[in-house]
This record gives C-alpha cells, structure tokens and sequence, in this order.
C-alpha cells in the first residue's frame, strides 16, 4: 500500500470527506531553503538531526498533500526580524489566490505599523495567522502587540502559536507570556501549536481556562517526539474533555518522518473514533467554515 493510499484508507475509514491540516509550510523558495539549511545543520533550536521528508518542489508538495485527501491546509510562515512580515504576507496573499485549497495565512512580528499590514492581511482575505515566539524571539505581550492581539480576538480570527519550549527553550516560550496576551484578550482564539510541548499540562490548564484557545497535534505522539518530548499517560483523559478543541496540525513538509506516521500515533492513542474524527477533521472545519 502507497503512502497516499494508507492516508486515504485512515480518513475514509472514519467517515470522513479528508483532512483538515492546520499547521503546514509553504513560504517563499529562499526563506524555505533557510529554514530546510537550519534542519540540516540541526542547529540550537532543534538540537538534533531532522531530516526533511517531503523535501520536492512547491508543486509536487502541492500534489501530495491533494493525494492524501487533505481538503484545506495552511501556509504557516514567520518572521524572525523587524521589516520581514507584510513582505511574507505579500507573498502568502499571491499564494493563497493561486491555491484555493489553502488559508490564506499571514503573520506579524512587534514593530512600528503592525497593526496596519495584520489589518491590510485581513481585507486582503487572511483567515488564520502564525505567531512563532521561539524563532522571532519576541515577548508577545509587546505593547506593538496589543492592538494586533485586538484585532484578531475583535474578528475571530485564529492564530497559531508556537508558544511552547520545544524543542529548545527561548526567552519568551512556555504558558507565562502568552497567557499574558489571553488574560488581556481573552476572546483570542488563539491556537497552541505542538500542544504546547513540552508543557503539555500548563496549555492543556490554558485551554480549560480559556474557551477559545485550541490546540494542535502537530508532530505530537510520534516516536520522534516521544523520545524528547513524551506526553504524559495521565493526561489523555484531558484530550477527551477538550475534543471540540483539538485540531490535526503536521508540519508538513518539514517533518523527519512520513504523514502518515502522525495519523497512525493520533489514532494509537486509543481515544476512540469520534475524537479523531473532531480532531482529523471537524473542529476546523467549524472553526474555519469549511462546508
């Protein structure tokens, strides 16, 4: 059986009309590069080798994620200094209306006329943003930040952050800062990327505290991230309690093993038909109004 083929056999078995795959990476070719040359060189925010399984060209990465049946993905794309963002989401504007498959995604980074381009991104069509706290190395509770975070909250609109201290710890990483931004915000519907590893419990205690903020399963439950990062037993019933929360993310293409691997730990973890059906699919579907 083909990748595409044991992908298609998981979602259909359930049901289900395909996927929905909120954390995935499309970007300019020489920002891609970039970030593929960081895995390569596992460098200090990963801290070991990761070797990139889908590593082809835009179209092909296009055509697999089609195989597989995922429906609607994501173009998560960030900026890791000041004057990078409105030209990221210049880009991911172009991308979004030649991909009609993909959300439109944008982003934003804490410096003079943020708000400006994150609300020019919304008018332009943008339906979910990605805040990544560990390589942009910012505090999200940055005043330049405050009317981006009310903005968002204001009109709904998600946004994935990379809160969590994994792989590596960064200054501003873990339940502290951006809890910060939700007690301020608290209608954000912000998206915990990763489940917010390794402080699974601290966002899952978010999550309970706060009724908008989700989370996603991104590169969570696999064998690679089980050998760092284990997610606790006890803590699974928890995963049940927030099932309308809960959203498959992948990280595709960036991911040193095959996307079928993350569907076969999601459903390893025993929670039952229902849960992977909100999580594989239903849950964004409603968050994002996908018929």
């Amino acid at each position: 059986m083909s990748e595409a083929d044991e992908v298609r056999a998981f979602w259909g078995d359930l049901g289900l009309p395909g996927l929905i795959d909120v954390h995935t990476h499309f970007m300019p070719e020489r920002v891609l590069e970039k970030v593929w040359a960081y895995f390569d060189a596992a460098g200090p925010l990963t801290g070991r080798p990761w070797p990139i399984a889908y590593r082809e060209e835009e179209g092909q990465r296009l055509a697999r994620l089609r195989e597989f049946g995922v429906r609607a993905f994501t173009a998560m794309l960030y900026p890791h200094k000041p004057g990078m963002a409105a030209w990221l989401n210049s880009w991911s504007a172009d991308f979004a209306a030649r991909t009609p498959d993909c959300l439109h995604t944008a982003t934003f980074y804490p410096e003079p006329g943020v708000e400006e381009y994150v609300r020019a991104a919304l008018a332009q069509g943008a339906r979910v943003f990605k805040a990544h706290l560990q390589v942009g190395a910012y505090d999200p509770a940055d005043p330049l930040l405050d009317g981006t975070w009310g903005l968002l909250a204001a009109t709904g609109t998600p946004v994935v952050t990379h809160c969590g201290s994994g792989p590596t710890p960064g200054k501003h990483t873990g339940p502290g800062p951006i809890g910060a931004v939700l007690a301020r915000h608290p209608g954000l519907r912000l998206i915990v990327a990763h489940l917010g590893l390794p402080e699974y419990r601290d966002f899952l205690d978010l999550a309970e505290r706060h009724p908008y903020v989700h989370l996603d399963t991104t590169m969570a439950f696999t064998a690679f991230t089980e050998r760092q990062a284990p997610f606790p037993p006890d803590q699974l019933p928890r995963l049940l309690d927030l099932q309308d929360r809960i959203l498959l993310g992948t990280d595709f293409p960036n991911i040193p093993y095959p996307y079928a691997e993350a569907l076969r730990s999601l459903a390893g973890l025993g929670l039952g038909d229902d849960w992977l059906r909100a999580v594989c699919h239903d849950n964004a579907a409603r968050l994002f109004d996908i018929s």
